[in-house]
């Protein structure tokens, strides 16, 4: 943008910032992009006072080499996030920006409509630092999108993957869905620090819920289990179904050095066997009459 151009902008806007950011207000208040449920009229004009004072001190700073917008990336880059979690859309987020231009164009044919050159000339500059102060909200919303989705997925991975302390010294681990690289990964690390805090023993690890296992899915398994040897705990996998005992068979995964049972209960036996528990029935309950239907 021409120092002309940013000269005759910063006095836009210290003779009419008030009413251009009314305006700018109005623009925004009668998109359909106006989202009431999620910033309120009062945060939005704070907002938009914020950013239009900002803009004006870039032009008023201006002194003929390019100027410099840092101040408002830096604004933008936090209202893009701050929306970003909200929940806005992409196009809600940069319309924040992009809805400025009507309010700047009028008072800009108010003060030289009458002539057609310069009005086009200033016109395109303004328009120029607009859209690209709008499309860098759009890609910081995306990278914030991003880093929501990804920390939404972690935090999913570790309440799919729940370590409970099923007796004194036995760990359980149900698995459900497909088990992939990055949830081994958050099933070991959860396995581990579970084992280190309880100082337990034994690990039942359960793959009832597991659809499918295959030689990837075996590989995860076993590399579980080897690190928890290495914490002190041993391993038991229930949930063995006759289709995966056939697939691991076909698949000539070696689990002879795992104990497995078909059943959770079957491994827990075991477990209780191995920390020296059993589970008996007590003698009122044997000589109990059984339940009328």
């Amino acid at each position: 943008m021409s120092q002309k151009t940013m000269a005759r902008l910063a006095a836009i806007l210290a003779t009419h910032e008030k009413d251009v950011l009314n305006e700018w207000l109005e623009q925004q208040t009668a998109a359909v992009t106006r989202r009431r449920d999620l910033i309120n009229d009062q945060d939005l004009r704070e907002e938009s006072r914020r950013f239009l004072a900002i803009v004006r001190k870039a032009a008023q700073n201006d002194h003929g080499a390019e100027t410099d917008w840092s101040d408002a990336r830096t604004f933008l880059e936090d209202l893009s996030r701050t929306r970003a979690r909200q929940g806005f859309s992409p196009s809600e987020t940069a319309s924040f920006v992009l809805s400025l231009k009507q309010p700047l164009f009028a008072r800009l044919r108010q003060e030289i409509g009458r002539d057609p050159e310069a009005f086009a000339s200033e016109t395109w500059a303004i328009t120029t630092v607009l859209d690209s102060l709008g499309l860098y909200t759009t890609e910081v919303y995306q990278k914030s999108r991003e880093e929501v989705i990804a920390n939404q997925q972690r935090e999913m991975l570790e309440l799919s993957t729940p370590v409970v302390q099923l007796w004194q010294g036995v760990l359980g681990l149900p698995l459900i869905g497909t088990l992939d690289s990055a949830r081994t990964q958050v099933v070991m690390e959860n396995l581990l620090r579970s084992i280190v805090e309880t100082g337990a023993t034994i690990a039942v690890i359960d793959i009832t819920g597991v659809p499918t296992v295959d030689t990837l899915v075996a590989q995860h398994l076993l590399k579980t289990v080897a690190a928890a040897r290495l914490m002190g705990a041993d391993c038991i996998i229930s949930g063995i179904r006759p289709q995966i005992a056939q697939t691991i068979v076909h698949l000539g995964v070696d689990l002879t050095a795992v104990t497995t049972k078909a059943t959770l209960a079957d491994a827990f036996a075991i477990a209780l066997q191995r920390t020296g528990f059993a589970v008996t029935r007590t003698a009122s309950a044997r000589s109990a009459p059984p339940a009328k239907s």
